[in-house]
């Protein structure tokens, strides 16, 4: 027996592997894990959280069909194209964009097969931790102003006020601290929900203020279908995304390779990091299909398998499952939908600084070597064309954000000359 299966052994009643009733048990735990930012996702960029909720559950279980069930991976709302949806969604509405989206899962799929034919090498080349790193900064801080504007009651691009400052900052504040404490002084499974625990405090404030409008709870129906939307072709929006799957990709690896540390089982190999990269692709491509954003892994939910030891990929099933059914409870996204602006600002200003640090945690942790000209004019112009809002167009095409940065980055990489060793 293995070290990982006397582990699996030990931990039996906990670990809920036994019998399905303890497996739905954990299934629904690693739902509840996930669900705070699974749910915030689509509420910041305007799409419905019930079909985010259903595409979570489908693309699950695609993931599951490619990689043959073994890993132990949900697959939910990827915070890396909330800047491009929001774009998308503002130029060209929620169906072109969804366009954009399954082109995005498709580039995922394209390097499965070149991870299948080449291995890592190349891809490794082509985007190493001095392009991804900054990369994954400009995704971060490029929404610094969204979760500012969205905190003190504005609307994300600070065109409205929706709730006077005064009241807006008692509703984001806590919810702030409420996630930053729980995510750094609570105990086992509840060091796991900081964003749902900072939801549920912000919430509490906004109905102590009484800004909380139950009218659309009130007049949703009990079950009712998603809002699901079909992708319309536009050929802008495919080539403004396509780039945009640069980072996460990369940060799939990353991803893998932690689950792969959690349960003592080479992912890379068995399945295959192409598999799963392919498992992903579809998954994304799928949600493109019924109008949700599209899907990663999710390291909340790696942190609860860690915990609770609970290794076997059927309990993902029962959480996919779950999720599925909960979609179509009409009331329940009429509730998430109540959420005040201000407390999902609140907690945003934490997400998006998060995804800042682990950029700069990707340059720190492969020793990228910033006092190399090379490095430092790499890391440099991906930083100020992200943030400053660099744009080229050519008629009626313009590139840029997180698209631009990806293309410049891989560029710069390839065409600025090695630093010679002395």
């Amino acid at each position: 027996m293995s070290s990982v299966e006397q582990n699996e052994s030990l931990a039996a009643p906990a670990s809920a592997a036994n019998t399905p009733l303890r497996r739905a048990l954990a299934g629904s735990q690693m739902l509840f894990v996930a669900f705070g930012a699974l749910v915030l996702m689509p509420l910041i960029t305007g799409l419905d959280p019930n079909v985010a909720l259903f595409t979570a559950g489908f693309g699950t279980l695609i993931f599951q069909l490619c990689t043959k069930r073994q890993v132990p991976i949900f697959l939910a709302s990827s915070f890396a194209f909330i800047a491009p949806i929001l774009y998308g969604v503002q130029t060209w509405g929620i169906p072109a964009t969804m366009s954009g989206l399954m082109a995005a899962g498709l580039m995922y799929v394209l390097l499965s097969q070149l991870v299948r034919w080449r291995g890592t090498a190349l891809l490794t080349r082509l985007l190493p931790p001095v392009v991804v790193g900054p990369v994954i900064m400009v995704i971060g801080l490029g929404l610094a102003p969204m979760a500012v504007n969205m905190a003190i009651g504005k609307a994300g691009d600070g065109s409205a006020e929706l709730i006077p400052q005064n009241i807006a900052l008692w509703l984001s504040l806590p919810a702030l601290m409420t996630t930053l404490l729980v995510s750094t002084m609570a105990k086992g499974v509840f060091r796991l929900v900081p964003i749902t625990a900072g939801i549920a405090v912000g919430y509490g404030m906004a109905l102590w203020f009484g800004v909380v409008d139950f009218s659309s709870v009130q007049n949703a129906a009990w079950l009712s279908m998603p809002h699901f939307v079909a992708p319309e072709w536009h050929w802008q929006a495919v080539l403004f995304m396509l780039p945009v799957a640069i980072a996460p990709a990369i940060e799939h690896i990353g991803d893998i390779l932690a689950i792969s540390s959690v349960t003592g089982k080479d992912y890379l190999k068995k399945p295959g990091l192409h598999r799963t990269l392919l498992g992903d692709g579809l998954a994304t491509m799928g949600a493109s299909c019924f109008g949700g954003p599209p899907n990663t892994t999710y390291s909340e939910v790696t942190g609860a398998v860690m915990l609770t030891k609970n290794f076997n990929p059927v309990i993902m099933t029962w959480a996919a499952g779950f999720a599925i059914v909960l979609a179509f409870v009409g009331k329940f996204g009429a509730l998430m939908l109540s959420i005040p602006t201000p407390v999902m600002g609140g907690i945003m200003i934490l997400l998006f600084g998060s995804i800042a640090t682990v950029g700069l945690n990707s340059l720190i942790k492969h020793q990228v070597d910033l006092s190399q000209a090379r490095n430092l004019c790499i890391v440099a112009v991906i930083l100020i064309f992200g943030i400053g809002g660099m744009a080229f167009g050519i008629g009626g095409f313009s590139l840029q954000g997180i698209s631009l940065c990806g293309i410049v980055g891989i560029l710069l990489n390839l065409v600025l000359p090695k630093t010679q060793a002395h």
